[in-house]
């Protein structure tokens, strides 16, 4: 099975004329371009995840949890 699949848009004829005019690669500049949208949207994701992740981060308190290892290890 093909790994690619074809998406179509409609655009202005005038402008895919000029494109072809200045020979644009419009399936190259179509791929390019949402390949960076996907990364774009991924990144924002991930600095969102990051962001809630961070929130729950900082409610914990370090010395809490120190304390409660050498008691573990101690028990041991």
């Amino acid at each position: 099975m093909s790994r690619y699949v074809t998406v179509s848009a409609k655009v202005r004829r005038e402008l895919l004329e000029e494109a072809k005019r200045l020979k644009i690669n419009v399936s190259e500049l179509i791929r390019r371009a949402l390949e960076e949208e996907v990364r774009r949207r991924k990144l924002i994701d991930l600095e969102k995840r990051l962001k809630e992740k961070r929130n729950v981060l900082a409610k914990i308190d370090i010395d809490e949890i120190v304390r409660l290892i050498r008691e573990d290890r101690e028990a041991r």
